[in-house]
């Protein structure tokens, strides 16, 4: 175990810092240090300890015991606003912009610019945050109302409005989860320019070739303890996962049970919308895990989204278990056996403030939980309590609310939702965004499971090295079309970039696999 070591060079140190809430040690003696001018990677489970420590920095939660120092001096945060002036900025992964504000609002609100100290000069408040969005080289309209933007573009406003306080430490809480990357690249020039003397970055992320990109050292925290710091560029990932989750993780596994003539569930043919996507075609076979991979903005998420009726298309056709279907709405789709796990999970896939049972039985409330206009509790608790032991979900009952759980958890609570439904046919769009090394793992052995079982899967993912290790099939987008369809075995990170990069009327083919071209009529 490394010991914290102190110095001049010393920008923020934590040491000896304990907290709980009741029932739960939430830390235990943790220690770290960042030294000025570097970028900190911090890493654990969900659940280490990560977030309770920054809200301790932030002064959201005040510690039990322990110190922190910060430029050498004590640190004693006594809220968020004091954090904020002496010189602490946090960018949560929860957003916590006002929709119906512009962008220039949300970036200074409560610090708006006044004509004599009462009236708002909406003038100087956009040009002081287009020269801030500017210096940032952020594409973003401060006039733009922040509800009506992308998740990456809300989140590029976070950014901008943490930075807006010119802080000397920024702690960054899982900043690239809603990014492309070319919004990534974009994210780590800004983070190198941020960094120089008597400034530094704790950036708290899953993405291990991220924080081996942008790190110089990185920190372990593990069950709410220190576990160890490491130079960057003497440490491997695997090493990495280890140190989080107590043992070794097979990060070079690839999918299991490859193999052609399975029966094709779901036909698309010739699907489009009228604002991306064009011809798309597709086929879905039994026991399958296809991966959708591309570009944010490619219009995989859109296929999604069209195919269960929550967008509208404009053309195309779709044949479940060989029989044209016609979807209106996601409900025609969950009648049909098809379930839709959004990429939002906590706005669109729970009811936060319910309980677990209530989330799990959602979707199957009306056909399987209510007898003569009442709730089958007995009944609904009792399929709860399968699932939640089916599928290895941590909660101390079924009576805790969703809005407590970690996040893969709350995946679960979603992925139990649909298969109380009993649907054939499961849509997972970004399954694992926000969830750790270890949780992922677990997911990624559910996705297994279901797909041995019969279920077939569509699984949507940013993140390569997921879609390689998950597919048996992956479908290329960009721009709205599919570029091509791989094999397992011809799959690379190299050729899906390729063909997630290149221009659709560049191809001299349709994107189609042969094998896929052999199942046509």
């Amino acid at each position: 175990m490394t010991g914290v070591m102190t110095g001049p060079d010393v920008l923020l140190e934590v040491e000896g810092v304990n907290k709980s809430f009741p029932g739960v040690r939430a830390l235990h003696d943790m220690r770290l240090e960042l030294r000025s001018g570097e970028v900190l990677a911090l890493v654990g489970e969900n659940g280490a300890g990560k977030s309770t420590l920054m809200k301790l920095l932030s002064g959201i939660h005040t510690p039990d015991s322990g110190s922190f120092r910060l430029g050498g001096r004590p640190y004693e945060p006594s809220g968020p606003r004091h954090a904020l002036e002496t010189g602490i900025s946090i960018i949560h992964q929860e957003f916590n912009l006002v929709p119906h504000l512009t962008v220039a609002q949300n970036i200074f609100i409560g610090r708006e610019p006044r004509r004599a100290r009462v009236l708002l000069d909406e003038r100087r408040l956009n040009a002081d945050a287009a020269e801030l969005l500017d210096r940032l080289h952020l594409p973003l309209d401060p006039r733009a109302v922040a509800g009506e933007l992308t998740v990456a573009h809300q989140q590029m406003v976070e950014i901008a409005k943490a930075l807006s306080y010119r802080p000397r430490v920024l702690i960054m809480d899982e900043p690239t989860a809603a990014l492309n990357d070319a919004e990534v690249a974009t994210l780590h020039g800004l983070i190198r320019r941020f960094t120089g003397p008597g400034t530094g970055v704790i950036y708290i992320s899953h993405r291990m070739e991220e924080i081996k990109r942008i790190a110089d050292r990185v920190t372990v925290i593990r069950d709410g303890e220190y576990i160890g710091t490491r130079e960057m560029a003497g440490v491997t990932t695997p090493e990495i996962i280890a140190l989080m989750v107590g043992r070794a993780i097979d990060t070079e596994a690839r999918p299991q049970d490859v193999r052609a003539g399975r029966e094709v569930v779901l036909s698309v043919r010739g699907l489009s919308t009228k604002a991306l996507l064009k011809d798309v075609s597709f086929d879905l076979r039994h026991g399958e895990i296809l991966g959708f991979a591309g570009l944010m903005g490619a219009g995989r998420t859109e296929v999604a989204r069209a195919l269960v009726g929550a967008d509208r298309p404009t053309g195309g056709s779709v044949t479940l278990h060989g029989r044209p279907v016609r979807i209106g709405n996601p409900a025609d789709a969950a009648k049909l056996g098809i379930g839709y796990l959004s990429e939002d999970r906590k706005r669109y896939g729970l009811l936060l403030e319910q309980d677990v049972k209530a989330n799990i039985a959602l979707s199957a409330l009306a056909d399987s939980f209510t007898r003569a206009g009442f709730v089958a509790d007995r009944a609904l608790r009792a399929t709860a309590e399968r699932y939640v032991g089916t599928l290895r979900i941590k909660t101390p009952s079924v009576d805790q609310t969703a809005r407590n759980l970690s996040g893969g958890n709350q995946q679960k609570v979603v992925i139990a939702k649909w298969l109380a439904k009993d649907c054939d046919v499961l849509i997972f769009d970004e399954p694992t965004r926000g969830i750790d090394v270890g949780a992922k793992e677990e997911i990624y052995q559910l996705l297994g499971e279901l797909a041995a079982q019969g279920k077939s899967i569509i699984m949507i993912s940013s993140e390569l090295p997921e879609i390689l290790r998950m597919s048996h099939r992956v479908v290329v987008m960009s721009e709205g079309r599919v570029t091509r369809v791989l094999q397992a075995a011809e799959a690379t990170q190299e050729t899906i970039m390729h063909y997630a990069t290149v221009r659709p009327d560049e191809l001299p083919g349709d994107g189609e696999d042969e094998e896929q071209k052999a199942g046509r009529p």
